[in-house]
């Protein structure tokens, strides 16, 4: 059985402070495991602009945040939480600790086919097939129900936790990380809204909206904005309205239209990371080069997050300035390095040979009829087997 099936499945009697503590590390890995998605289909934008590439980039810095407030929640307690070794190994059935066990999903260009799979993770559970509305269903929002329901049945042990504080820093900035604090009042009220903050902005605010609301100034939710591009238009209330459902979903989607944009056709990541192609590739050592070069400023972002928590509080502020530089420096890496280089056809027609089994992922999220180039893998430099 996998962690996060563990730790939904477990009798809520039995989810104390030390269940919270895992959880919510599950929690920032499962936050952090969107990034590496939704920044590879970004990169694949030919124009770094326009509204897909804004849409999706509101996304990956709420999710920024989202990772950011369960850092926050689980430092508040009395927890560490450990980041510089995080990596989700794409490509994978389901997402880290087994939340999302349906999805196969790897890291790919901007498609329709992704797409689904991204608002697969963000969905709302009104929206979700009825095989996947179960009790004991690991999704993400599922994950932070249970959180918030612990919460709440330890409001006595939380608030002790909180009282005698832990080793990790508090990190907050204008941009939405939330604090739990002692001038915030009950820590409970914080820790519940915190949850609150990253399900309505995830999945919307209701179970029967998926608006973000007027506290976040009316904004579509995660799975409104990826719906948008998923139509090709805007969301607008039906007039006369009716109930938002998977079957009336459809009439929420035609406001003006999104146009849709000129995607990179960059080859999906195969598990070794493009190994067995860049030992092929004449100019092979030039792109393994700049992959490393990217894959080495993505290790050095995680492990600047790391220390912002559990580093000294006084150098919080500088490490989190060179976290932000560096997070530039992945897209130049990326959008003008990386993207550039050409697998040479020869051997795009050899992938069925050289990846039998990984090819029905490779050929449905790369046109293998065009002109094919490399995309980052986001390889953690720093994790175990890496």
């Amino acid at each position: 059985m996998s962690v996060v099936v563990e730790q939904i499945s477990t009798d809520p009697a039995r989810r104390d402070v030390a269940w919270l503590h895992q959880s919510l590390q599950s929690a920032i890995a499962l936050e952090h495991s969107t990034l590496p998605l939704y920044l590879s289909a970004m990169f694949s934008l030919e124009v770094q602009n326009y509204p897909t590439y804004n849409a999706i980039r509101s996304v990956v810095m709420e999710e920024m945040v989202h990772m950011a407030i369960a850092a926050n929640m689980l430092a508040a307690i009395g927890g560490s939480p450990r980041i510089k070794d995080l990596d989700p190994g794409y490509p994978c059935v389901g997402l880290p600790g087994g939340a999302e066990p349906d999805l196969h999903i790897g890291l790919a260009q901007l498609s329709r086919r992704q797409i689904q799979n991204f608002m697969r993770l963000e969905a709302p559970l009104f929206l979700l097939p009825d095989k996947y509305r179960k009790e004991g269903y690991p999704t993400i929002g599922r994950l932070y129900t249970a959180i918030k329901e612990a919460i709440v049945a330890n409001a006595p042990a939380v608030r002790k936790s909180f009282a005698a504080g832990g080793p990790a820093n508090q990190v907050g900035d204008n941009i939405g990380f939330t604090t739990i604090t002692a001038a915030g009042g009950d820590p409970v009220d914080q820790l519940d809204q915190a949850i609150d903050e990253i399900l309505v902005q995830g999945e919307g605010s209701t179970s029967g909206t998926i608006q973000a609301g007027p506290e976040y100034e009316n904004e579509e939710s995660h799975y409104g904005k990826f719906a948008e591009l998923w139509y090709g238009t805007r969301y607008q209330e039906p007039n006369p309205p009716v109930t938002l459902s998977r079957k009336t979903e459809p009439e929420f989607f035609k406001g003006s239209r999104v146009t849709w944009p000129v995607v990179v056709n960059t080859l999906a990541v195969p598990s070794d990371g493009y190994a067995r192609v860049l030992a092929r590739d004449p100019n092979g050592v030039a792109v393994t080069r700049d992959l490393e070069a990217f894959d080495a400023v993505y290790t050095r972002i995680m492990a600047e997050l790391d220390t912002m928590w559990n580093g000294p509080a006084e150098t919080l502020w500088p490490t989190f300035g060179e976290a932000v530089k560096d997070m530039t420096d992945l897209r130049v890496l990326s959008c003008f390095n990386i993207l550039r280089y050409h697998v040479p056809a020869p051997i795009v027609a050899e992938l069925p040979r050289l990846y039998p089994d990984e090819y029905p992922f490779l050929s449905e999220y790369t046109d293998l009829d065009k002109p094919v180039f490399y995309g980052p893998r986001f390889r953690n430099q720093a994790a175990p087997g890496a």
